[in-house]
């Protein structure tokens, strides 16, 4: 059997980008194909005779051609100690270098001092769909010997970005569209022990999941045998609901019976053993994302072989809205309710910068669940 190995190449060409401290300005890159053309508006081949028809099913085509002009942003964070291939697997999702590995000169400048928070953007465009993607690395979370307390600065980040989001907001003139630069997902990486959670995973999840949506992957899966992999899933699991952490999907989230009966499958997945690789292999005729090895090439997307695929759809295909609107209508809500709080019990109107009381988020929580269940 001939294997070919090269670069992976899909028509997309390879993102610029420039780097200011922790800040990087949007990038541009041709990544559109011609834009199919738009179908007509329900209701355009009722004739004039038909008088039952009204024409309320029209607003979705609407909705469609605004979305469509709009665009759309998605922020993701990758966090994880060094070497797990979280930038790989980002590159994977998007079929694009939309996230890149760390250049760097000496061993010493190999691992930060501190953890450091860089953010790149891009702007990507399929089938006449344009959206803003922002990747956020946190390189140096986990690799010293010390990693107390390595969580706060990612938490300050995200806390940073709905402050700016909460400002833009209570502006006298306001923008008509708030850059949304809020976290919707926190993709973490779990080394792939085989045994069970770091107390470094436990305490960072256990934190982060009351501000941000966290989907916890287990890396570099193609380490471990189907066996080994199976007894860590479980074993994450049972650890997740021992300590109360509550990954996405949330169950209180659930808004009717098909969500939960979806999102239940999700949650026996969790977490994801995922393979991440940008080379392309010819296998059996077809080319193929892969990583080859003497007894042969695992494939990416092939679910017997990994759960990449289970993965790129919860974030990309099915459920890329819903994570936007938790953000939004759940942990972002908390937050403004806190810090409006907050300003109204100051004098000054300054308030203390703290970080989020998990009682008053589980109470917006059950707000939002009641609200919804209502509606």
């Amino acid at each position: 059997m001939a294997v070919d190995a090269r670069p992976y190449s899909s028509g997309r060409q390879a993102h610029s980008y420039k780097e200011q401290g922790s800040e990087v300005k949007p990038s541009h890159s041709n990544m559109s194909t011609p834009p199919h053309p738009q179908p007509p508006a329900k209701g355009a081949s009722h004739g004039a005779g038909d008088f039952s028809y009204v024409g309320i099913d029209a607003i979705l085509e609407q909705m469609r051609r605004k979305a469509m002009k709009q665009g759309f942003e998605l922020n993701i964070m990758i966090v994880g100690q060094s070497g797990l291939g979280k930038s790989t697997l980002m590159n994977t999702l998007f079929k694009s270098k939309v996230s890149r590995k760390s250049v760097v000169s000496t061993p010493e400048e190999r691992i930060p001092k501190t953890i450091e928070i860089k953010s790149i953007s891009h702007d990507i465009e399929e089938k006449g769909v344009r959206m803003k993607l922002t990747v956020i690395d946190t390189p140096g979370f986990g690799d010293h010997i010390n990693n107390e307390n390595c969580w706060q600065p990612i938490m300050k980040f995200i806390n940073d970005q709905y402050e700016q989001y909460l400002q833009e907001e209570i502006n006298i003139n306001r923008k008509k569209r708030i850059p949304d630069s809020r976290v919707h997902c926190c993709m973490y990486f779990i080394p792939p022990t085989g045994h069970c959670l770091r107390p470094l995973d436990v305490e960072f999840m256990s934190r982060l999941s009351k501000v941000v949506n966290i989907v916890p992957v287990i890396a570099k899966a193609d380490t471990l045998t189907l066996e080994e992999r199976d007894f860590f899933k479980q074993t994450i699991r049972e650890a997740l609901r021992a300590n109360g952490i509550d990954v996405y999907p949330q169950e209180e989230f659930d808004e009717d019976a098909d969500d939960r009966m979806i999102n239940d499958k999700i949650r026996e997945m969790i977490p994801f053993a995922v393979v991440g690789s940008d080379q392309e292999y010819q296998v059996n005729g077809k080319r193929l994302l892969g990583r080859k090895t003497k007894w042969g090439t695992i494939e990416v997307e092939n679910i017997a072989h990994c759960e990449f695929a289970y993965l790129r759809d919860l974030l990309i295909r099915t459920h890329m809205q819903n994570i936007k609107d938790i953000t939004s209508s759940i942990h972002y809500e908390v937050y403004r309710v806190r810090r409006l709080n907050e300003t109204n019990a100051q004098p000054n109107g300054q308030p203390p910068n703290t970080l989020a009381n998990p009682q008053q988020a589980n109470g917006v929580a059950a707000q939002h669940q009641v609200l919804t269940h209502e509606m």
